[in-house]
């Protein structure tokens, strides 16, 4: 789940916490088990399929793991906030992020983001693949393309001793290099016992800006790549993010550790679908 500028929790401290190498051994572990139930999901997405029966799908197999549903009843900053009703985030076409998993059933053409959060022990665990509903037009493939290589330019960006703005600016350049604008308003987060934590993570520059990085930093990429303007709103929900423009949105996003051997990616879904 993607950590709002100003709606979602901060850490009172500010502080980023450096994780040990059994921490993120651990972390690992939870990143495992999202990675499995992205790939328990993908012969479920197609049309016809309702949203909800996605939803309990995913919170059956993590509970049946030990684990437990990070999204589910989450309210963000606010006490007066809606608790967010379901396991997973479900965000179809024009939605960026945060949807809803309600009674729509998928059609064919569709993109459908979907972001999976548990905790598994100690630790959290936190990622989002979108996937095409049956075939795609043209456009909406090209668009998932993209969106998934600028995640992976984030992530080659975030080596030691590069800048928070680096991974942001190598994002943007990826996807402004082929007509397409990226979310600001929402980004990655750093992540361990809490499902938030410090540092923020932009997703578009300046580059040579922020907070260095340093080994035992865990955090999320996750960048939302919109297809016509990156202006965005809030709907009355207050959960589900849509494209102002009702042009597609495509999201992609891994938890990483940052090592002396570069980004070590712990939640990995590309390697099971």
């Amino acid at each position: 789940m993607s950590k709002g500028r100003l709606k979602l929790r901060r850490r009172k401290t500010g502080g980023v916490i450096l994780k040990s190498q059994s921490e993120i051994a651990a972390m690992k572990e939870a990143g495992q088990l999202v990675a499995e139930s992205f790939a328990l999901l993908q012969e479920s997405i197609e049309p016809g399929m309702r949203l909800s029966a996605l939803d309990g799908m995913v919170e059956d197999y993590i509970r049946s793991r030990g684990a437990l549903p990070l999204y589910k009843g989450y309210r963000g900053s606010q006490e007066t906030h809606p608790p967010f009703p379901g396991t997973i985030c479900a965000s179809i076409n024009e939605e960026i992020c945060h949807g809803i998993p309600d009674d729509r059933r998928l059609r064919k053409g569709d993109i459908i983001g979907i972001d999976i959060g548990l905790r598994l022990g100690e630790f959290c665990g936190d990622a989002c693949v979108t996937f095409a509903v049956g075939t795609v037009s043209a456009e909406a493939d090209r668009l998932l393309t993209i969106a998934k290589e600028c995640m992976w330019q984030g992530i080659e960006a975030s080596q030691i001793g590069n800048r928070l703005g680096d991974i942001g600016q190598a994002i943007q350049d990826h996807a402004e290099a082929h007509g397409y604008s990226v979310v600001k308003e929402w980004g990655g987060h750093g992540i361990g016992r809490d499902l938030h934590e410090s540092p923020s993570v932009p997703h578009n520059g300046p580059a040579e800006y922020g907070m260095r990085l340093r080994p035992g930093m865990v955090f999320t990429v996750e960048p939302m790549i919109n297809a016509g303007s990156a202006d965005c709103h809030l709907t009355a929900d207050g959960w589900t993010v849509v494209t102002n423009d009702n042009q597609l949105s495509a999201q992609f996003e891994h938890t990483i550790a940052i090592t002396t051997n570069g980004p070590e990616v712990l939640s990995p879904w590309h390697e099971l679908i």
